[in-house]
Order: C-alpha cells, then structure tokens, then sequence
C-alpha cells in the first residue's frame, strides 16, 4: 500500500457522515486506503462505517486510547510507505493529496507535509490549527502562517509558497510511516494537544525536514471535540507545552528557558482571573502541578532527543518571545513577525 488516509473518531457519526464522503471522493488512486479508527465511540459510528461506507476499512479499538495513543495504536494494523492523520472534521479539496504524495516521492529528507488548512466555515480564512504551516517560539508558543495567538487572518494568498516549518498540523498531516515509528510516534502519554508538535521537534532536531504545501487544501471544522476556551483544553495545552520543552530543549537552554516560562504562565493566571475566567486560571495551576508530577517520566526521553539530535539550532525555531512581540509591539501576522 501506497498511501493510507488514517481517520481517528470518537462518537462523531455525524462528522463521518458529512466529510467522508469527500475524502473518498478526493483520495481515490492506486495503491491509496482511506482507514477509519475508532476509539471506542458509544454512538452509532462504528455502524455508520461498515454500513454506509463499505469501501472504508475499520480498525475498532478496544477503548478511547485519546489522538496520540489512538494514532499509535491504529498505525501498528496499518502497512503503507505513508500515512495520513487526518481528522473527521475535515473537508478535503480536489487535489489534496497527490501533490503530497509526489513531494515525499521527490524530497527524501522531507519526512512530513501538511496541505493548507481553511476554515470550513468561512473557507476564505485559515483556519486556527495549522493555517498555512507551523512555527514555535524560544519559550515554546505554537504560531502559524495565516494565524498568530488569536488573530486569524483571510487567506489572499499570501502564504502559498511552499515552505519549511517547524511543525505541521495533526489535523491533516503526512509523513513516512517508517519514519514515524522510527522516533516513538505520538507520544500517548499527551492524551491530546501538541502531541504533533512534539513529534515535529524530535523529527527536526534528528535533521528530516517538515513542508507546508499549499497548493494543497483541506477545510477544518476544528473544536469539534474541545472547544477553544473548554478549560481542560487550556489544561492540556499548558501541561503538555510543559512536557514537550523538557523532552526537547537543548542542554544550555533548558533551565533559562523554563524559567521564563514559569513567569509566563504565572501571568496567564492573573490574566483569565481578571478576566473572569477562573476556571481557565485553575487550568493553568493544574497543569503546572501535573507537570511537575509527570517530569520524571520523560528523563529517557530527554536523554535519548538529546542523544539522537542532529540539529540543534532549527532555523523555524524563532528565537524571539511571540507574546512580546504581539502583546507589547503590536504584531498580528506571521510577516510582521518576521519581518518580510
């Protein structure tokens, strides 16, 4: 097998029903296999698959192992030179995945790729996961081509040169099968949010490159499981940010960088206090526990990054702070960011 199209669900019946039917549409080609996995839903999904689209395999899992783990777990039955993650609220174009396909064909240190991902409501905007390919800061916040923090911009084309980026998005994303066993997958102890960037980190630092190519489009619905502003979305984001800087900072960064951090996350505290939102700020504080708490079970995996790495000094790594630079400065887009 060539190419398998992996959909992981969760009692989203209804989501299948509304865009499997364009992923059928738009993936068909020798040697390409659209797979749902489904993670124990308790809806009727798993029915809506074998009865309503017979030409999609279904691997049942035996309980919802979350994205990461369940990504994990689905790919082990899977046998293709590449697969796609892709989520269930997704909408693909015409020419989605071909190109993707032909660019890994092409570029053999390129070991991951996503499409341009739109807003399939308003499907002239980026949408916030992933946009037109993804970036990090020095002290660990994700932004986007086409979206920075909050401020998500209309796409007039202004990001559809291919490019490499530092991550791409988990919510349609390509890569080498082989490759992503190779560097231990998603790491499921992550349950959900920034498992793909962490991914992306230990595939730039041991020297695979990462693409965004725009040409292809997707349409993501997004927060169809978490909303943006659930608490133990904020919770997750924050915990698992936290984990994936210790699993992945370089030695002589580490401590600096975590230190400034701390900082920051304290003023996220006070900020959704004085907002209002306490319950976000309690996130916050939890995370930073369970932090704390988890730490040492990433020490191997520190150890081992380290070991492996290749590439210390990765060039869509930023090293300027993007909350100052928005919050302070002004700065809304990625051009303004750096400086184009």
């Amino acid at each position: 097998m060539k190419v398998a199209v992996v959909i992981l669900n969760w009692n989203g019946a209804g989501m299948l029903r509304q865009f499997l039917p364009s992923v059928l549409l738009n993936s068909q080609g020798e040697g390409v296999e659209v797979v749902v996995a489904d993670n124990a839903s308790t809806d009727d999904s798993r029915s809506v698959v074998e009865t309503e689209f017979p030409d999609v395999r279904l691997i049942k899992l035996d309980k919802n192992y979350g994205f990461a783990e369940g990504y994990n777990k689905a790919l082990e039955q899977v046998d293709a030179e590449y697969a796609v993650l892709l989520n269930n609220d997704v909408e693909t174009g015409k020419n989605w995945l071909q190109p993707m396909v032909k660019y890994l064909d092409t570029h053999a240190d390129v070991a991951a790729c996503q499409p341009k991902i739109l807003n399939w409501r308003v499907k002239t905007r980026f949408e916030y996961a992933g946009a037109a390919g993804g970036l990090i800061d020095r002290y660990g916040y994700p932004f986007c081509r086409g979206r920075v923090l909050d401020e998500v911009e209309e796409d007039r084309g202004q990001y559809d040169d291919t490019m490499p980026v530092f991550w791409a998005s988990g919510a349609a994303l390509l890569i080498r099968l082989a490759i992503y066993k190779e560097v231990g997958g998603l790491d499921g102890r992550f349950f959900a949010h920034m498992e793909e960037i962490d991914l992306c980190w230990r595939l730039r630092s041991r020297g695979y490159r990462i693409v965004c190519l725009p040409l292809c489009e997707v349409y993501h619905v997004g927060g169809a499981t978490l909303k943006k502003d659930n608490p133990h979305k904020t919770f997750l984001n924050f915990r698992n940010n936290l984990l994936m800087l210790y699993k992945n900072l370089p030695q002589d960064e580490l401590k600096p960088v975590m230190r400034i951090r701390k900082g920051l996350d304290y003023l996220a505290v006070c900020f959704f206090f004085l907002r209002g939102e306490g319950a976000s700020a309690r996130a916050v504080l939890q995370a930073r526990r369970e932090y704390a708490t988890m730490r040492p079970q990433f020490e191997a995996d520190r150890k081992e990054n380290i070991r492996k790495s290749v590439c210390v000094d990765i060039r869509e790594r930023y090293s300027f702070s993007l909350l100052w630079l928005v919050k302070m400065k002004g700065k809304k887009t990625f051009t303004e960011l750096v400086g184009q």
